[in-house]
């Protein structure tokens, strides 16, 4: 069995303040949703944060496999509990891959490390408080899905988590004598208001705590997957009081009498984020055992809310479930990302919609940032050598003052994990420097030899916005961003930087930028959509296969998107009918393959004040890398049309050669400028 991910023994620790959170230990007795992703991905987006702001960062996540649920799933799948968390833990490790999040230690709760924490910190405790743990017999109903014990009575009661009927439990458990720790966990709520956040959380704790203890059964007799109990080997450990042990283990708990090396480095915990449902077992018990064991308390729990489908929490049973993987391939991680911190105030309930989803994904992606990054840097190509320009000594401040503005205003929304404002006032930048271009219209000034100091300093401050942009949206949105710092030249990682030691004209000039990768492609909702629900329905019901246009080669022609030369029909045309096509010079910036198609190219073409995304069937003629920098022509003023779920917004025109209808391209033997016009 795959042991938890461990940093390098001896690396040396930095000097750094240190931060270290943790997501929920996810339950691996099946597949992770959009609702598992969310937690993980707000964490990701913390951890880098906190990295790009000078911290040594840990941040654990894992799988909890222990447990009577876990038994039942293999046991219905016939085969055993190990086969099933083996299975079920790559599916999270692929996941979380897929989703490029930034972890540094991942626990399995079936590791040997484990067992031996979880023992150790029981017998640290029963040294350390004695009368903390005592054996009794219990009776009482539980909820096996939702790992809770709902009643302390034989009569019948639902869980208040999933509203299903609790099961009667009469066994012997070794318990822990939770009432003792009331007035110690008031005194932490009082002492550390931010214990639990947000603020309400806070106040339902209180309330539940204040309302008096319960003592809780803290092993099992009935289950036997489990870690065993020291020296009483007919009980394991309560699938709780071993799961929540795993922020402990994560970081080497396990080794020598006090931790390791590591745990010592970076216990207490700084966050453990969690959803609102399992609120009181990260605020309650874990603190009380913690206390009875004699370890640091960690310093915040944050609670957040659910994301609902169609209001109301997504839940497998009721089959209102969302799957991050095909939101991933269709629209790319960011969008997913960019969507769950955007769309919803962070703590509170938020409402999942996939056409909510793609509308983000179109209006402030594609249409925004992607268009803001293309523009400049075409231009930057264009006018400038290709290089970052040379303004004069004096240059305009607005732009300036407004990234040290947004800079200060996102930072401090970022440490309050208030998401969706810090977006908000990132966009505000977004949006300036789209009308400070509008505004001082560069192409315009690049005809004007006399304008060509303005014309440099409006570069260079569009330039210098985007390089802070780059640097405020690498927590949320790596991938895009690592292009933009590519495409800007900058020669070290994005997410080494510190964004608190950057200043504003920091850009040399005359340094030569990068190969900009397009980011963020447009789409169609609708089609977008069923790609979307296809691939959901496949995850739903594997057997079954979904077979739809989009996926049968048959359905898209060799030349697709390629203007082929006369067509035999012999009609003939008016002048006024020629007139309404726009043709125009148009220079290939990258070309890349579409997956699952061998005929046809996904092309980022400049035509001149802007660079469009063209779908052109040229597979069978050229290489990607082939077409980069040739000048092609373009039919500009067609309407979009989908191919293989691609939009392609124009037209390249090339001959067909031969019987097989080979695409030739048309090109220039004169040097020919994007954007002119055919005539």
């Amino acid at each position: 069995m795959t042991e938890p991910y461990f940093r390098p023994p001896g690396q040396p620790k930095s000097h750094k303040p240190t931060y270290y959170l943790t997501t929920p230990i996810y339950y691996a007795n099946s597949r992770p949703h959009v609702g598992s992703a969310y937690t993980t991905i707000v964490c990701d987006v913390i951890a880098r944060h906190k990295r790009m702001c000078n911290y040594d960062v840990a941040y654990l996540t894992g799988t909890d496999e222990h447990g009577v649920n876990i038994e039942r799933a293999a046991e219905k799948l016939g085969i055993s509990p190990s086969e099933l968390v083996d299975r079920n833990y790559k599916i999270f490790i692929d996941l979380w891959k897929l989703l490029g999040i930034s972890y540094t230690n991942f626990i399995r709760t079936t590791s040997t490390q484990h067992a031996v924490a979880v023992q150790k910190i029981v017998r640290r405790t029963m040294r350390r408080s004695p009368n903390a743990i005592y054996k009794k017999k219990y009776e009482g109903r539980y909820c096996v899905y939702d790992n809770l014990f709902i009643s302390d009575t034989a009569e019948p009661a639902n869980c208040p988590i999933c509203g299903r009927p609790g099961e009667l439990i009469s066994e012997e458990n070794y318990f822990f004598r939770l009432s003792d720790y009331k007035d110690d966990l008031l005194a932490l709520y009082a002492r550390n208001p931010n214990f639990v956040r947000p603020d309400f959380r806070l106040n339902e704790v209180r309330s539940f705590v204040e309302s008096g203890l319960k003592d809780i059964s803290i092993s099992r007799k009935s289950v036997r997957w489990g870690i065993p109990w020291p020296d009483d080997p007919e009980h394991v450990f309560y699938v709780w009081y071993d799961a929540l042990t795993s922020y402990l283990t994560g970081i080497g708990f396990a080794e020598g009498p006090d931790g390791s090396e590591e745990f010592r480095h970076y216990w207490p915990a700084n966050l453990h984020m969690i959803g609102k449902e399992i609120l009181r077992f990260h605020a309650v018990y874990w603190p009380a055992f913690l206390i009875a064991a004699e370890i640091p308390l960690p310093r915040q729990v944050f609670a957040h809310g659910w994301l609902l489908f169609e209001q109301e929490k997504m839940s497998k049973s009721k089959g209102n479930v969302a799957y991050a993987e095909p939101i991933v391939k269709v629209l790319g991680n960011d969008a997913l990302r960019y969507y769950l911190l955007r769309e919803t105030v962070f703590g509170q309930d938020g409402n999942f919609s996939r056409d909510a989803l793609i509308t983000r994904y179109n209006a402030d992606l594609a249409n925004g940032l992607g268009n803001l990054a293309s523009r400049i840097l075409t231009m930057v190509e264009r006018y400038c050598d290709g290089k970052i320009p040379r303004p004069p000594m004096i240059r305009d401040q607005q732009i300036a003052i407004l990234t040290e503005t947004t800079r200060a205003e996102t930072r401090m929304a970022f440490d309050n994990f208030e998401f969706s404002l810090g977006l908000e006032k990132i966009w505000v930048l977004v949006s300036a420097l789209d009308k400070y271009l509008t505004e001082n219209k560069p192409w315009d000034l690049a005809s004007q030899p006399d304008e060509r100091e303005r014309l440099m300093e409006v570069l260079y401050n569009a330039c210098e916005g985007l390089r802070f942009l780059a640097l405020l949206l690498h927590p949320v949105l790596p991938n895009a961003t690592d292009k933009i710092w590519a495409g800007l030249g900058r020669p070290t990682r994005l997410e080494d930087q510190q964004v608190d030691e950057t200043t504003f004209g920091s850009l040399l000039p005359g340094e030569p930028i990068g190969k900009f990768e397009a980011v963020y492609p447009r789409v169609e909702k609708k089609e977008a959509s069923e790609r979307i629900e296809a691939m959901e329905e496949e995850i739903r019901n594997p057997a079954a296969t979904v077979k739809t246009a989009a996926n049968d080669p048959a359905t898209v022609p060799p030349t697709a998107g390629v203007a082929a030369g006369p067509s035999t029909a012999g009609g003939k045309i008016s002048i006024d009918d020629f007139l309404k096509v726009e043709m125009r010079a148009g220079v290939v910036k990258s070309a890349e393959r579409i997956q699952g198609a061998d005929k046809i190219l996904k092309l980022m073409v400049d035509i001149g004040e802007e660079v469009r995304q063209i779908v052109a069937g040229l597979a069978v003629s050229y290489q990607p890398e082939e077409l980069i920098g040739k000048k092609v022509v373009v039919v500009a003023n067609l309407a979009p049309r989908k191919l293989r779920g691609v939009e392609s917004n124009g037209m390249i025109v090339a001959a067909s050669v031969g019987p097989e209808g080979k695409p030739v391209l048309c090109t220039f033997t004169e040097d020919v400028p994007a954007g002119a016009k055919l005539k």
